[in-house]
């Protein structure tokens, strides 16, 4: 610890200075492009906030989900970030909307400024966030998944001393966009701290689904509605049809279900297989968390990243704004001297520069599986399959046959990460 501590500069706020205007001076030029000032090639990335995220506002105000809409597949909280530009009311539906994500942006980045300040940590998880989110692109503004992203961020943080404000933020983020649940992978099974945290997590969950339910029916119809989603255009499965489609395959791309998808023969068998992956990454999961041996300060931000990734990697959706989720954790990790995630998270680093190449700049060739579309779509998932394989490997050396500080009797004592 002292060591840890005499690394910490001798002017923490002279040392805020670089990662501050970096954010700034990226964060203006996000702005500029969602408000059109700047207007990068390819398709309207805010298009989605003024056409699709207004009209199920309109819907939500008057007393019901959109569940007659199959592109809302959203748990029932997701109706607070859609609902939530009433909150400027002096402001167009988008303008708001927009400028709300960047307040979500900024909130992410104080907490990691915040906890890199502290001893044991550092300001790289900062640097990863302020980077992470310029690389995306515009794209990372015309979402809602910054405010879920924040409130991840805030859950990990929260867990070593306050597990119960920790299970009450997870259960929120689960309500509002599902992955957040993946947070728990690595969450102490024994000992007071984990009956806290897994109890608030139960029971702010419980509680958000019984406000939305009598709020307003529907709020659970997005659980159906996931059932019939193909194989959109820039997941792993998709490279099979991008090739497919150079010698003669006969099948299209569709916006079925909210997304661009392939729609033709063997588009079921892929998809199937798909999910067949993701079973087996969740088995491989399941298969270390009994294995687990050693739990250390990182291991709850290590495991939550793993999940996360081995989640995004094998989806059969793998949308643009799905970086951000990684982005977030990866910074996470990275807040932590002892974490071991340091090649992964620069891996999704890169990642994330090629997806906003592929989307939106060369998303035209991306849909019509031209060369450059589909070499730049296959970059960006092989640096994820990379970076998946690579924290798989770091986690179980940590934790399983590596070397480490704390047994696994102490590990419901020391649930995650930064305090």
């Amino acid at each position: 610890m002292g060591e840890a501590g005499s690394r910490q500069p001798k002017d923490p706020v002279r040392a805020l200075g670089p990662p501050v205007a970096v954010w700034a001076a990226t964060r203006a030029v996000l702005l500029l492009c969602v408000f059109k000032v700047l207007v990068l090639p390819g398709p309207d990335v805010t298009s989605d906030i003024s056409g699709i995220y207004a009209g199920w506002s309109e819907v939500l105000k008057s007393g019901a989900f959109p569940q007659d809409d199959v592109a809302w597949q959203y748990p029932p909280a997701a109706a607070l970030a859609v609902l939530s530009p009433g909150l400027l009311p002096f402001l167009d539906y988008a303008s708001a909307f927009f400028l709300l994500a960047c307040a979500a942006d900024a909130v992410t980045f104080a907490l990691l400024l915040y906890a890199g300040r502290r001893p044991g940590k550092r300001l790289t998880g900062a640097w990863v966030w302020a980077a992470g989110v310029a690389l995306l692109g515009p794209t990372a503004y015309a979402r809602y998944d910054l405010m879920v992203t924040a409130v991840a961020v805030a859950a990990l943080f929260a867990a070593a001393r306050r597990p119960r404000v920790s299970g009450a933020l997870i259960a929120f983020g689960t309500l509002l966009k599902v992955w957040p649940v993946l947070l728990l992978t690595g969450a102490p099974l024994r000992g007071r701290r984990a009956r806290q945290l897994w109890g608030a997590a139960a029971v702010g969950a419980l509680a958000v689904i019984a406000l939305c339910a009598a709020w307003a029916p529907g709020g659970l119809a997005f659980l159906t509605f996931q059932r019939d989603r193909g194989t959109e255009v820039e997941s792993l499965g998709a490279l099979v049809f991008h090739l497919a489609r150079q010698f003669g395959w006969d099948g299209e791309v569709l916006l079925h279900y909210g997304s661009v998808e392939f729609v033709g023969p063997y588009v079921p068998l892929v998809s199937s297989l798909a999910l067949l992956l993701t079973v087996a990454a969740f088995g491989w999961l399941l298969l270390w968390r009994l294995r687990a041996r050693r739990f250390t300060s990182t291991t709850l931000a290590d495991a939550a990243f793993t999940a996360v990734l081995l989640f995004v990697t094998t989806s059969r959706v793998i949308s643009p704004q799905y970086m951000i989720w990684l982005v977030g954790a990866a910074a996470v990790c990275l807040t932590l001297r002892a974490s071991r995630m340091g090649l992964p998270a620069a891996l999704i680093l890169l990642a994330t520069g090629a997806t906003l190449w592929e989307f939106p700049v060369r998303f035209v060739d991306v849909v019509a599986s031209e060369g450059s579309g589909v070499v730049l779509l296959a970059v960006r998932n092989v640096l994820l399959v990379a970076a998946s394989l690579s924290a798989c490997r770091r986690l179980w050396r940590s934790t399983v046959t590596g070397p480490g500080h704390v047994t696994a009797a102490a590990a419901p004592r020391t649930p995650a990460t930064a305090g």
